[in-house]
């Protein structure tokens, strides 16, 4: 790996770039926070993709283009006089060192679950209301839930045994069966949510996470439909016109090669 210096002066170097970018490109001069947030999100879920693809190139190229989101963001900061890089690095380097006081102070910790309850009850004694003040509004729902269920654990509201976990999920599919045979929509919708949030609890309780489990499920499904598709295409069909029985054939040969 690179030194140091090497990765100092690649930093200097992006900097010096971000400020001739936003003193001489018109696209660059008009972004704002509220422009640039768009494609920031755009950002992180195509670095998403390249970890799940287990792509380093790919995750490579994808960190640079966060890490200029974030230069980007400073400049704008610093063009307001509210804050810039520095600020941004100090800021985030004294909260690492207050947060763990198992490093950089006296506490002692035996695993990570314990560094983990230490850090919701620090963020609670900076003046945090809530341990869910952190979990972002505008996160997609499946995402949310976890963080959620994983903050409250982190301050000791959690459940003792998966066993207990999967029993919850059980009763909560048969309440959803109560509400369908009642035809009642809207309850159906409470109870699924409540079976939903019950399986992501139960996934990190199985130390999986739920969006990447889900997410591996997608591409697999993906991967056999256009199996199909082909399989209609080679018979000159299209894909509607197929039987449920080819279609059903077609899949079970998709599940062979996986």
């Amino acid at each position: 790996m690179r030194s140091r210096k090497a990765q100092l002066q690649a930093f200097e170097r992006l900097l010096d770039i971000m400020d001739e970018l936003r003193e001489n490109c018109p696209w660059d001069r008009k972004q704002t926070f509220e422009t640039l947030r768009h494609l920031t999100i755009e950002e992180t879920y195509e670095l998403g993709d390249a970890i799940l693809d287990n792509d380093l190139e790919e995750i490579k190229k994808e960190l640079g283009d966060l890490l200029l989101h974030i230069v980007f963001y400073s400049k704008i900061g610093s063009e307001k006089n509210a804050f810039d890089i520095a600020d941004v690095a100090q800021g985030i380097s004294e909260k690492l060192i207050h947060r763990h006081p198992h490093i950089y102070g006296e506490i002692e910790v035996e695993n990570a679950e314990e560094v983990e309850k230490n850090w919701e009850s620090l963020k609670l004694k900076e003046g945090k209301k809530s341990v869910l003040e952190g979990v972002p509004k505008s996160l997609p729902a499946l995402v949310k839930a976890y963080r959620i269920q994983d903050k409250v654990a982190g301050v000791g509201f959690d459940w003792d045994k998966a066993a207990a976990v999967l029993g919850k999920v059980k009763e909560e599919l048969e309440e959803l069966q109560k509400e369908v045979d009642a035809a009642d929509s809207d309850k159906m919708e409470a109870e699924l949510g409540d079976v939903m949030f019950s399986l992501v609890n139960y996934a990190r309780f199985l130390k999986i996470n739920p969006e990447n489990a889900l997410e591996r499920t997608n591409k697999k499904f993906i991967k056999r439909f256009r199996h199909v598709e082909f399989k209609a295409q080679a018979l000159g069909k299209k894909i509607n016109e197929l039987t449920l029985a080819e279609m059903e054939n077609f899949w079970q040969e998709a599940k062979l090669k996986d």
